[in-house]
């Protein structure tokens, strides 16, 4: 997959997108812009959950590649998403208990490029990322997952917390990456389980982490403080591929 136009730019561009269930992750419209074809995309935005941004002009026109926004610029997404469901058809047709990465407000898209290459090489079958507060499947996240992306299901889902409660109920547990959770070596991490990583600077939301069964912390050596949240996925996704291989 070629990675050229990520941008929408124009009026009638972007409702035909929205129109043609081009999958979009935000529009940025002018601040104050109030006329019919600016209020039918905030329409279809609305109806599809995408998020709106309202922003300046000089914000526009930095932004713009044609020059021709005329008020209104989509970010569409380079893949098309997954559900929850194509995860664990995944994991079924492989054979396997599901093993999947939730991401919780990763908004650097190198990182969650990197983590979902890991995921790949760790035999994850999915990821799942929140739809607010979070980067979504940008051009940027396609090229650092290196051909990643056109194997691995990334799902988008509105509630984390919802979404991990509805897995719970098929068998699922969930553990979260924290430094005050137990070294990852003492917990049992085998069978069908999410891997959920926070923020790159705050760490797990407090509500997701409530949901977690185990908080794992990775034991750290250094002066500094902490790992980069795809590192930290890596390293804990590969205490999960050990106790599986052992499991076997």
């Amino acid at each position: 997959m070629g990675y050229t136009e990520f941008t929408i730019e124009g009026r009638n561009a972007v409702l035909e997108a929205f129109r043609s269930g081009k999958p979009i992750d935000k529009i940025f419209v002018l601040d104050g812009c109030q006329d019919g074809p600016v209020v039918s995309i905030k329409r279809e935005a609305k109806k599809n959950d995408t998020i709106v941004k309202y922003v300046t002009k000089e914000r526009l026109d930095q932004m713009s590649e044609t020059g021709k926004h005329q008020g209104v610029i989509a970010i569409a997404a380079a893949y098309e998403y997954a559900t929850v469901d194509d995860i664990l058809k995944n994991a079924q047709q492989k054979g396997e208990p599901p093993f999947v990465l939730l991401l919780d407000n990763i908004e650097d898209p190198h990182n969650l490029g990197a983590i979902i290459r890991t995921a790949n090489l760790a035999g994850a079958h999915g990821v799942i990322i929140p739809k607010d507060r979070a980067v979504g499947l940008t051009a940027v996240v396609a090229r650092t997952s290196a051909g990643a992306l056109n194997y691995t299901p990334v799902a988008k889902v509105t509630n984390l917390t919802r979404t991990m409660e509805e897995l719970k109920e098929k068998g699922m547990w969930f553990v979260c990456a924290d430094m005050d959770g137990s070294v990852m070596y003492d917990l049992n991490l085998t069978g069908p389980i999410g891997l959920v990583i926070g923020n790159e600077g705050s760490g797990v939301g407090r509500l997701v982490k409530e949901h977690c069964d185990m908080v794992a912390a990775i034991p750290m050596k250094g002066d500094i403080d902490s790992l980069n949240a795809s590192v930290a996925a890596g390293v804990l996704a590969y205490e999960i591929v050990r106790q599986r291989l052992q499991a076997k």
